[in-house]
């Protein structure tokens, strides 16, 4: 399920599920997964709760505390701002950073960790971003990502929080 709290440039909230569904097959996932794509803000506020890191982050993972779990894998909360100010700087679109920072967070759910696992994360993001047909692997590009263990599923109250705020807060005309 996409929460779309932010618009992503040339991508739609169904390409952006067909995406996941791709993504979450070649990463050998099944259940369900939310993600959450909205502002720095948002992201700062969950990164600081979690992570305990007061800074916006481009992408953050949020495992199943349930072992074995099929229904639900884990949640994904995605700063459209920091995608779009990659985007720009690697010369392709919003769209297609948005594509490479889900696969990164599907690939955390499935529990990778490239801070630990000596590059194992790194060369199956690369594979898997030739079979989606996406630009550069977020590790190859050394950005710096986080996976919070801590925290792990509890986005799902701060997304229903959220999803409630975004409902009563009416949106300004561009």
């Amino acid at each position: 399920m996409i929460i779309l709290h932010k618009p992503v440039p040339s991508a739609t909230e169904s390409s952006l599920n067909a995406f996941v569904t791709r993504a979450k097959h070649a990463v050998g996932l099944r259940g369900s997964v939310s993600i959450l794509l909205t502002n720095n803000r948002e992201l700062r506020a969950l990164n600081r709760q979690f992570c305990h890191k007061d800074k916006p982050t481009d992408v953050l993972s949020f495992p199943s505390e349930v072992v074995g779990a099929r229904r639900f894998v884990g949640d994904i909360a995605i700063s459209v701002e920091i995608a779009a100010k990659n985007a720009k700087r690697l010369g392709h679109s919003t769209a297609d950073e948005v594509r490479i920072l889900i696969l990164h967070g599907l690939l955390h759910l499935a529990g990778y960790d490239h801070e630990t696992d000596h590059g194992e994360m790194a060369r199956t993001e690369e594979t898997l971003r030739g079979k989606l047909k996406l630009p550069v692997a977020l590790i190859a590009r050394n950005e710096s990502t986080l996976n919070c263990r801590k925290g792990r599923s509890q986005l799902r109250e701060v997304r229903g929080r959220m999803a409630m705020r975004a409902r009563a807060t009416p949106r300004r005309p561009r």
